[in-house]
Order: C-alpha cells, then sequence, then structure tokens
C-alpha cells in the first residue's frame, strides 16, 4: 500500500524528470505513425468516414508496431499495436459487410438516386419498399401488354424503371407512361384495400421496358405498418396521377380546343364528364 502511494504522490507531487534526453530522434516508421494517426482522426462521419478512419489507424498502428519491433526492440510496444492493427481490421471487415449488405441492384440503385435521394428518405426506409417488391426488376417486350381492358385485375402497383408504355381505351390513344411514372396509379387510388376490380383500359409497351411491382396486399401492410412510407406513397401518387390529368388535358385541347382548369377537382369533373358524354366515352387515366 504504501508503495503504490509512493507511486502515486511522485506522479501528482513529484512528477519524475527526464534526466538524459535522447539527442537522436525516433526511426522514420514512429514519425509516420503518427502522421498517419493524425491524418485518420480527421475522417468524417457515416460509413465511408469510418472506413477511412479505420483504415488509417490500422496503417499507423502498423507502423508503430514496426517501429517497436526494429527500432525501439520492445515485445509489449509490438504486441499491443498489433492487437489494435487486429482491432481495425475488424471493425473494417464489419463496415465492409454493412456496406455490401446494402447494396442495391443498379436499377433500384438508380430509383433510390431519382426519386426518394432528393426527398432525403433515409436509406433503412428505402430498404423497406425495396423489400416489399421482393428485390425483382420485371420487364415487358415490345407491344406485350401489361394490362387488358375489362380483363386484367387490379392487384398490385407498379412503377415504370425504363421504356414507354401507351395507354388506350376502346383502341383510341390516351396518353404516354414515361420512366419513373406509376403505371396504374389511378387504379390503385380508386380502390379501398378490400375492394376488387379491373382495368379500364390497354397498357402496352411501346418500348422494351423494366419495371418494379409492389403486390397490393403486401403494399397494404407495409403502408398501414410504416406511416411515413404511407405519407409518402400518398404524395408520390397524388403527383403521379396530377401529370396524367395535365397529359389528358392537354390532348383534349390539341383535339378539341378545350382546356379545363384540373385544380378546381368538382368542376373539372361535371364539365370534362358533359364534354365527353357528347363527343366519346369518358376515359379512364393510368
Amino acid at each position: 500500500m504504501s508503495r503504490n502511494s509512493t507511486f502515486w504522490d511522485q506522479i501528482f507531487s513529484q512528477p519524475l524528470s527526464c534526466e538524459v534526453w535522447k539527442q537522436s530522434m525516433e526511426e522514420a516508421a514512429y514519425h509516420l505513425a503518427g502522421c498517419i494517426l493524425l491524418l485518420g482522426y480527421m475522417g468524417g462521419s457515416g460509413i465511408f468516414g469510418s472506413i477511412y478512419i479505420f483504415s488509417l489507424l490500422a496503417i499507423g498502428y502498423f507502423c508503430y508496431a514496426l517501429w517497436g519491433w526494429l527500432d525501439a526492440c520492445g515485445l509489449d510496444i509490438f504486441i499491443w499495436n498489433m492487437l489494435l492493427v487486429m482491432a481495425c481490421l475488424l471493425q473494417l471487415a464489419h463496415l465492409t459487410y454493412l456496406l455490401r449488405k446494402d447494396t442495391f441492384l443498379e436499377e433500384f440503385d438508380l430509383l433510390y438516386k431519382t426519386i426518394y435521394q432528393p426527398l432525403q428518405v433515409p436509406l433503412q426506409v428505402y430498404k423497406e419498399i425495396v423489400k416489399c417488391c421482393e428485390e425483382q426488376v420485371l420487364s415487358l417486350t415490345r407491344d406485350q401488354s401489361y394490362a387488358l381492358e375489362g380483363k386484367t385485375p387490379i392487384n398490385r402497383l407498379s412503377l415504370l424503371l425504363s421504356g414507354r408504355v401507351r395507354v388506350s381505351q376502346d383502341g383510341q390513344f390516351l396518353h404516354y407512361i414515361f420512366p419513373y411514372q406509376f403505371m396504374d396509379s389511378p387504379e390503385w387510388e380508386s380502390l379501398r384495400p378490400s375492394e376488387e376490380g379491373t382495368f379500364q383500359v390497354t397498357l402496352t409497351a411501346e418500348t422494351d421496358c423494366s419495371y418494379v411491382s409492389w403486390p397490393r396486399k403486401r403494399l397494404y401492410l407495409l403502408l398501414r405498418k410504416d406511416r411515413y412510407i404511407a405519407r409518402l406513397f400518398s404524395s408520390h401518387l397524388g403527383c403521379d396521377i396530377s401529370e396524367k390529368l395535365y397529359a389528358l388535358n392537354d390532348k383534349l385541347f390539341a383535339k378539341f380546343g378545350l382546356r379545363f382548369d384540373i385544380r378546381l377537382p368538382s368542376l373539372y369533373h361535371s364539365c370534362l364528364l358533359r364534354f365527353c358524354w357528347r363527343t366519346w366515352s369518358f376515359p379512364v387515366l393510368t
């Protein structure tokens, strides 16, 4: 006990002083390790910042281990620094695993960067959305139909990734669907979760297309479970339907010289319905 108290007294009250300082500097490995550790501790946050930090720390501690083995000739210095190197390497392996785990197919990665990243949607939330569609990218060949008027049931919600889809009713062209637009947003909004229905339009691929599709029941369960995703889909669907309304409005103007203000839903619905009964059957948008 007295020996321990003497040790602490020497540290705090009477610090030890170096009687003889070394005249020569340490080897280059020692100073290189210090510089690398300094750069390592300047790393940023996030997974890539952590990879940067632990990579430089591993190199720095390895330089210290070399210095302890070759110059200082201290086995304890070498062992401790090698243990720190191993800890950094294990952390790097864990970060690499997390990075690979969060990697998507090229189509899903581009979808995130195009639609969800500008909205600052967390990656974990996007993973739930991708998981709901089973991480599958489906395809349509040219002139292949996605839905047939009066025949295809409304049992999913699909988003076009590439290509162009033509929407028609009774053989008459209505409008196009372009990449990153929903293919069946009006049908999705027209039904309640407990209702069933069929498409009132025909959707045909004009070019080779790729798309993702969420099964109706699975997506309803996800939206009921996560309110943030529900609000996200609600705003996205509303924007998509408004774009389709504007496209149809422009088509009516080009054909009949009439343009309706679709910002007034009740007026637009009554006027357009009356107009379409006189000219051609009112189309259901998709």
